[in-house]
């Protein structure tokens, strides 16, 4: 709730002069029953047509005030509820921002994209109804009931046993359903995840024609989440049956404790009329309040949804304190083991050392550990033992921003955003000139894609869908070659390249100056690297050159052996 009522804080003057005009509505509301009464007894019951004309005029003129104040009410109500909404947003995505790689792997996406969208649309509606029902609502029950007892005590005893009668109902209603609108959020995650695992493999959908089981599968999670809220509706909808069922039979004892009122000329037949009206007025608020109470439920459930998100530590800058600097190479491992949760380690007691400048290979079968090794450099993830030095200085010593300043990652699915060639590029580098954007876009080959689009100023559509897997891996080398990084790492980023041309991007990846990582399923893209380390189920089974490892290290030559048939 804290995250709520900090948003709320730079909307304290909308939160007030929301119920503030609403409380004025409804005071003109409490009055009305009283003119109708006067109406009835002075006009009606005396034949004075001009007092019933002036009344009327007035019952207008408090219609027209009345409206006025309740448009009012809503600008200032839906303001603060848009506002809080779209500051809840900003603060997910900021969050969102701030996690650690393996903190989005833990959550998940659609977790998240639930959280941005529809819990934060239940807590703006829950905002929205709270600022312009809450006070006004009961404000009208006990209003209506003090106005019943200035008609007549004895009459309005009848208000006295209603009014606890509905709030239990009400309550008890709201106890029930509150567990459950978490189960149905919880569900519509599920549902969220089918989708976008839908859309995001669409392709490999069809090409397997898998469309009838992911139907089915939609179905059964479409069908758990229609359950939870067909479970949780039945539920919310007894409020309403219950509660008319109630005031109309209050209204039935009204009606009749009033005709022998009137038949003993205590009171006047408008007076009953007014005591129904302000009984009529505590339904209609009572089910709205009831209605408020299910919003406010649902609302409350996705701000703690929200609440966990935003609690979650962010990942810090610097995981140690220090940053005292050791003699040695550019970038060490020293018995280094990863592991990605309870199973087995991902990378297990691995050692090198890279000389600043130096080309290394990184080669193995897949799930052998490459992609991980790489992703601990930039510490995307921290290695659960050992240590990782870059510059001499261990990793987690060093401010998570100026470490990635220093690193340009280049990942396996190439990743461009809508927007020019120019836009993703700058992503590199804000500052550079057309000159650096044309040096980088030269050494990742990619002149040609940048001619045939029309300049660095052509249009990419949302990720890239106008180019071809090739041409977007080459985009991605050339904005990760802008920043000038003194480590460049290509996690198998030129997979989708010819040989041809990916030996010319090999062979101008040397006149950077970065010390470069490559990452690859092909022996040929890593032959001449300064160092090669070769991987096997997490473990560093051999590190040399590649005619050295072609006769000390059985894995590589096999790996070689089945690319190119050679014997070696």
């Amino acid at each position: 709730m804290k995250h709520l009522i900090s948003c709320m804080k730079t909307y304290q003057k909308e939160a007030i002069l929301a119920p503030l005009f609403k409380l004025l509505e409804a005071a003109l509301e409490l009055v009305v029953p009283l003119v109708v009464a006067a109406i009835i007894d002075n006009g009606i019951g005396a034949g004075d047509k001009s007092y019933i004309v002036k009344a009327c005029l007035l019952l207008v003129a408090f219609g027209g005030v009345g409206l006025a104040f309740s448009l009012t009410a809503q600008y200032f109500s839906a303001r603060a509820a848009v506002g809080v909404s779209a500051s809840l947003r900003g603060k997910l995505f900021s969050k969102i921002q701030s996690f650690s790689y393996a903190q989005i792997d833990g959550m998940g996406t659609s977790t998240f994209i639930t959280r941005m969208t529809s819990d934060v649309n239940q807590v703006q509606t829950g905002v929205n109804m709270t600022l312009r029902l809450l006070l006004r609502s009961p404000f009208i029950v006990f209003g209506a009931m003090a106005m019943a007892f200035f008609v007549d005590a004895r009459a309005a005893l009848v208000f006295v046993g209603v009014i606890p009668l509905l709030a239990a109902v009400v309550f008890a209603v709201m106890g029930a359903t509150m567990p459950l609108y978490k189960r149905v959020q919880e569900r519509l995650d599920g549902v969220f995840l089918s989708t976008r695992e839908n859309l995001a493999g669409v392709r490999v959908i069809r090409a397997f024609r898998r469309d009838d089981e992911e139907r089915e599968e939609f179905s059964r999670r479409n069908g758990a989440l229609s359950h939870a809220q067909k479970k949780v509706g039945k539920i919310a909808a007894l409020t309403n049956p219950l509660t008319y069922v109630v005031l109309n039979l209050a209204a039935i004892l009204l009606v009749y404790v009033g005709a022998i009122r009137v038949d003993a000329g205590v009171l006047e037949q408008g007076q009953v009329v007014a005591l129904y009206g302000y009984l009529s007025q505590i339904l209609v608020e009572l089910v709205k309040l009831a209605n408020l109470i299910v919003t406010i439920t649902r609302a409350v459930t996705s701000q703690k949804r929200i609440g966990k998100i935003l609690d979650e530590e962010s990942e810090p800058s610097t995981l140690l304190s220090g940053g005292e600097r050791e003699e040695g190479a550019f970038l060490r491992f020293e018995n280094v083991t990863f592991s990605y949760g309870a199973g087995a380690p991902a990378l297990d007691g691995v050692s090198f050392c890279v000389k600043e400048g130096e080309t290394v290979g990184v080669i193995g079968g897949t799930g052998a550990g490459k992609s991980t090794l790489v992703n601990l450099i930039p510490r995307f993830y921290t290695a659960t033992e050992g240590r990782v030095l870059f510059d001499g200085t261990d990793v987690r010593k060093i401010p998570a921003e100026a470490l990635r300043e220093e690193v340009a990652v280049v990942p396996q699915k190439a990743v461009l955003f809508k927007g020019s060639i120019r836009e993703n590029l700058l992503w590199g580098n804000a500052n550079c000139t057309d000159d650096d954007l044309n040096r980088a876009i030269s050494i990742a080959q990619a002149e040609d894609i940048v001619a045939a689009k029309g300049g660095l100023d052509a249009e990419v559509a949302q990720e890239g869908k106008n180019l071809s897997g090739g041409q977007r891996q080459r985009l991605t080398i050339a904005r990760a070659l802008v920043r000038k990084p003194r480590v460049l790492i290509l996690d198998d980023s030129s997979s989708a390249l010819d040989y041809a041309t990916d030996a010319k991007l090999r062979e101008a990846l040397k006149n950077t100056g970065s010390t470069l990582f490559l990452v690859s399923q092909r022996t040929a893209s890593i032959r001449h690297a300064d160092q090669i380390l070769v991987l096997d189920d997490g473990e560093l089974v051999g590190v040399g050159k590649h005619e050295e490892l072609l006769k000390n290290c059985e894995t590589y030559a096999e790996i070689h052996r089945s690319q190119f048939g050679e014997d070696v």
